[in-house]
């Protein structure tokens, strides 16, 4: 999967720019707070329809602009698709080939990314509801069943919660209800843990030999999936069981909380070192990085193996994280059978025989120019 040709009309600090993009490595050299990330930002909202920046859709529309558009053409298996998201201040409308998607699960899996950024440490380091996102984002970008899965369990949680609350506050309520939506968010739940604990399973195959590969550190990396319930087989049957006995036990204490404490919902994991080194209190800052790294390198070849195509890989200021020898072994590891796209303020201590096949542009106050 590639991105042929990326176009942009009043996104952030760009009025407008419409480039052709190498088939395998790209570099967007600039300052810093040139608009080097911005670029990177709509290419992961061309593939994901959200910004992997906090704020409102309508923050990326240019200052005093009444609508951004981003466009970009994707060529995935000698298939071609126009891919079009239009932002205005209270919506934003999403096209494949001219037409217009009414549901973002439609849309989702166009374009396949893995993006790292500065402040991706904190999938270490921060909390729980981080390291959901970063799953659900991938699998929803894997699996059309696990998107469409996930949406249908937070539609029935929100019910749930709302009528523990009315549970709790009328005495006549009927708790047969509840039983229903418990119910049906057990179906979709015990769906969400195996499809979670399988793509982790297959993270944990390959991170060890991309994190050695990257540092030369020889440590046995691991991701421990820890649900907030006992499971001790992902069985469909024996999940369906523990659930079911979960919210069977727990229901007072539900109850008087007025919400659902227990489920994919509560989902954590945690990286290991060496088996059984938690690497978010006992690991150095440089090792957590090269390990969040290993990790989203370790999604590459799922997507391949899953999807048939190996997704566009965005690596934002990823130079100023690694020291000289991590830079150009990463860049080696990169420089193969897949799109990357890659921001810098400078060139410097980069290999000639990386840099030959890469195509570099110079981005300065919202102009870019191929080199």
């Amino acid at each position: 999967m590639i991105i042929r040709s990326l176009k942009v009309t009043n996104f952030r600090n760009y009025n407008r720019f419409n480039i052709t993009l190498g088939s395998k490595m790209n570099i967007f050299i600039g300052d810093n707070a040139s608009g080097k990330t911005n670029i990177l930002e709509s290419i992961a909202i061309l593939g994901l329809t959200k910004s992997f920046r906090n704020g409102l859709d309508s923050d990326v529309i240019k200052f005093n602009k009444k609508k951004a558009i981003i466009e970009g053409r994707v060529i995935n298996n000698k298939q071609i698709k126009d891919l079009k998201i239009e932002f205005l201040e209270k919506e934003k409308n999403i096209y494949v080939n001219s037409k217009k998607i009414k549901k973002y699960a439609d849309y989702i899996s166009n374009l396949n990314i893995v993006i790292f950024t500065p402040t991706d440490l904190e999938i270490i380091k921060g909390s729980p509801s981080i390291r959901r996102n970063l799953l659900n984002i991938t699998l929803s970008q894997i699996s059309y069943s696990y998107l469409i899965t996930y949406n249908e369990y937070n539609k029935i949680l929100k019910t749930r919660n709302e009528y523990l609350k009315v549970l709790f506050t009328n005495s006549i309520a009927d708790r047969a209800y509840l039983d229903v939506l418990t119910d049906k968010l057990v179906e979709k739940a015990v769906l969400i843990y195996q499809e979670r604990y399988n793509y982790l399973s297959l993270i944990n195959s390959y991170i060890s030999e991309v994190y050695n590969n990257i540092t030369d550190d020889n440590k046995i990396i691991k991701i421990l999936y820890k649900p907030n319930i006992i499971i001790d087989s992902y069985d469909l049957e024996s999940l369906k069981e523990v659930l079911k006995d979960t919210y069977k036990k727990n229901y007072r204490r539900e109850l008087s909380a007025g919400m659902t404490l227990f489920g994919p919902h509560r989902d954590d994991f945690y990286f290991l070192m060496d088996d059984d080194i938690d690497m978010k209190i006992y690991a150095s800052q440089g090792q957590q990085k090269c390990a969040v790294l290993a990790y989203k390198l370790s999604s590459i070849p799922i997507f391949k193996e899953k999807n048939g195509s190996s997704p566009v890989l965005l690596l934002d200021d990823i130079f100023s994280e690694l020291d000289l020898s991590k830079r150009n072994k990463l860049l080696k590891y990169v420089n193969e059978d897949i799109q990357s796209i890659i921001t810098t303020t400078d060139l410097k201590n980069i290999s000639k025989r990386t840099l030959k096949d890469a195509v570099i542009f110079k981005v300065n106050n919202g102009e870019i120019e191929r080199s």
